[in-house]
């Protein structure tokens, strides 16, 4: 990676870029480092570059600035510390919450499926080309979870003598943020805006996303940019659809599930759909440890919600509980399900299908014709769910050929993303300010970086918006420095 070795503001691209995961990047000002998220790679075909040496030396890092706890933006944390990371990393309280539960699941994913890995390559005479030991183990996340320090919404932060930063609510999960930055070097101070994932505004748990409106360079997602969701109206309707359908096929509806923030929101509507009679007393299963160990951290953190939840809360209503769903924490019960008769709602992670217990209950039902696989989120290039979004006939799953006879079927209404408008409305702010009396923004955007999304949407959305809004937008490659001096 091309560098400048005299000080200068650059920013580094290490991830994310023009590909959804593994969000990744390192502003560098008067010759220190502060890295903005430290996601893992999760498309299939991006994977090996959770291996590749960090391109910035993780010693060298001053402090770290986290907009969530997804793990394509946290994810290479404990390997970073265990490469030599020391510095603070700075997180919204809620975060700081969830992060110990997120890191050590995937520490112990990590390490069972390595385990079983290499059970089958020894039984198929196969090699890995990658080391039979997962990027970073449970004791990696020890040393990383006491970094953390939490903070605030709207509180300034100094992170560096030259580093000042504040953390506005994205509205994507509970605790998310996007970041604003001014960084001082040489007299001048820029102002570096990362969205982080925005979320989509009337949701139900957590609040609607921020609209800044200032900026000289801004780092912006882009997931969604080529697309507008379901009208959100419409969601439980479709659940409440795909529920009574499941039921009248006699089959199991099972529901790849993200274990922050989707799991919450699902079991909220469905909750919703059993008080109204709108679907059957069914047995519903949330079969994901972390999931249910972070809904309690969102009861614990409900301040932070949104007011529908808040006034359940008020209320007395468990948002969280009501009859026919159990929570399942141990294997030995999520095996259980495979013997419970059908119909029955079956939500289990990991949201894309490339982890996790979601993977068995595919096993079990995915060549059921009387079966469905519902999903709520967003799929990967290069994953399993996206294989099976894609129409796939034939999937692999444990090492084994599985034929899909099950019925496939997407809401688009749960992303926690923006669509397409949405984000038009959130970079609009930057040029036109949030109206009268407002005054409109101050500084001149000198230019927008399109991150987090597939190539083509990225490209899309960029040339669009230079288009519509006469910004000066990038697209930058994997491993892009630009100079903002």
């Amino acid at each position: 990676m091309a560098r400048c070795h005299g000080i200068t503001m650059q920013i580094h691209f290490l991830g994310a870029n023009r590909q959804v995961t593994g969000s990744r990047y390192c502003l560098e000002v008067a010759g220190k480092y502060v890295l903005i998220d430290c996601g893992m790679f999760q498309e299939r075909n991006f994977q090996s570059r959770n291996w590749d040496p960090p391109a910035i030396p993780p010693h060298k890092i001053a402090a770290m600035l986290l907009t969530h706890v997804h793990i394509d933006h946290c994810g290479l944390l404990p390997r970073w510390v265990k490469l030599g990371l020391q510095a603070p990393i700075y997180a919204t309280e809620p975060s700081v919450g969830l992060i110990d539960i997120m890191l050590r699941d995937a520490a112990e994913i990590q390490e069972e499926d390595v385990a079983y890995k290499l059970k089958r390559h020894r039984r198929e005479g196969r090699k890995s080309p990658h080391p039979y030991e997962p990027l970073f183990g449970v004791a990696d996340v020890d040393q990383t979870v006491p970094l953390f320090q939490g903070v605030k919404y709207g509180e300034p932060i100094q992170v560096t003598p030259e580093v000042t930063a504040r953390f506005f609510d994205a509205g994507h999960i509970l605790g998310s943020a996007m970041i604003q930055i001014d960084a001082t070097e040489n007299g001048q101070t820029k102002r570096i805006v990362f969205s982080g994932d925005i979320g989509q505004e009337d949701k139900p748990i957590v609040r609607d996303p921020t609209f800044l409106s200032d900026a000289d360079y801004i780092v912006m997602e882009s997931t969604y940019g080529d697309r507008n969701h379901s009208r959100p109206g419409d969601t439980e309707t479709q659940l409440a659809a795909a529920i009574n359908d499941a039921v009248s096929r006699g089959g199991n509806l099972v529901i790849p599930t993200f274990a922050v923030e989707r799991a919450q929101e699902l079991v909220y509507h469905l909750g919703r759909l059993v008080r109204a009679d709108r679907i059957p007393q069914l047995p519903i299963f949330l079969d994901s440890p972390m999931a249910v160990d972070v809904t309690e951290v969102y009861l614990q953190f409900h301040g932070y919600c949104d007011e529908a939840l808040l006034q359940m809360v008020r209320e007395q209503q468990p948002p969280f509980k009501y009859p026919n769903l159990k929570y399942v924490r141990t294997s030995e019960s999520s095996k259980q399900i495979n013997f419970a008769p059908a119909p029955n709602v079956i939500m289990s992670s990991s949201g894309m299908c490339n982890a996790g217990r979601i993977k068995h209950h595919l096993k079990n039902n995915i060549e059921k014709p009387e079966a469905t696989i519902l999903f709520v989120g967003h799929q990967g290039e290069g994953t399993l769910g996206r294989q099976i979004v894609d129409g796939a006939k034939r999937v692999r799953i444990h090492g084994r050929d599985f034929q899909v006879r099950a019925k496939i079927s997407q809401i688009y209404g749960f992303s926690g993303h923006a669509d397409h408008d949405g984000l038009i409305r959130w970079i609009t702010h930057f040029v036109h300010g949030n109206g009268e009396p407002t005054p409109p923004p101050s500084r001149s955007i000198q230019r927008v970086f399109m991150t987090h999304g597939e190539e083509t949407v990225a490209l899309q959305l960029a040339t669009e918006i230079k288009t519509t809004l006469g910004l000066n937008t990038h697209v930058p490659r994997y491993g892009e420095t630009i100079d903002l001096s």
